[in-house]
């Protein structure tokens, strides 16, 4: 099994949650949160400055073989994202230079149902919307646009 922890930036303005469309070679591109090392990850991939305003929560899932989006499936897959509100301060948008990352856009919440995305886009945004008290929100079901 591969496991993987993640930080993921949601950040949720005037109806809008700001997406970075990841392409890696070889795949589809699909709509996801920015994340990794949080503020540095929300320069690097969308190149908007941001400060981390609260935690929101947290969401761990297994993600059996059959379920990868990768090539041939890969191993069962662990991944527990960290999720945290954050507010852009600066930047604009723009290309990850040298990376995955095709082109940061800030897409209004109702569109995203109709994206190719991975689970954790519909987890924190459900997060920043709820903010439940245990740091949790019910499983997204994968399935359709939703991929692992």
């Amino acid at each position: 099994m591969r496991f993987r922890s993640a930080a993921y930036a949601v950040c949720v303005g005037d109806g809008k949650v700001l997406l970075a469309c990841h392409a890696p070679p070889g795949r589809e591109p699909n709509g996801t949160l920015p994340g990794g090392g949080i503020v540095r990850e929300v320069a690097g991939e969308t190149g908007c400055e941001a400060v981390v305003k609260r935690l929101l929560g947290v969401d761990s899932r297994v993600v059996p073989a059959v379920e990868r989006a990768v090539p041939g499936g890969g191993p069962e897959h662990q991944n527990v994202g960290v999720f945290h509100q954050v507010r852009v301060t600066g930047g604009r948008l723009r290309p990850e230079p040298g990376g995955e990352i095709a082109e940061p856009v800030r897409t209004p919440l109702p569109e995203v149902a109709g994206l190719r995305r991975p689970s954790p886009v519909d987890a924190g945004p459900a997060l920043a919307r709820t903010l439940p008290a245990t740091g949790h929100v019910p499983p997204v079901a994968v399935g359709g646009l939703v991929r692992h």
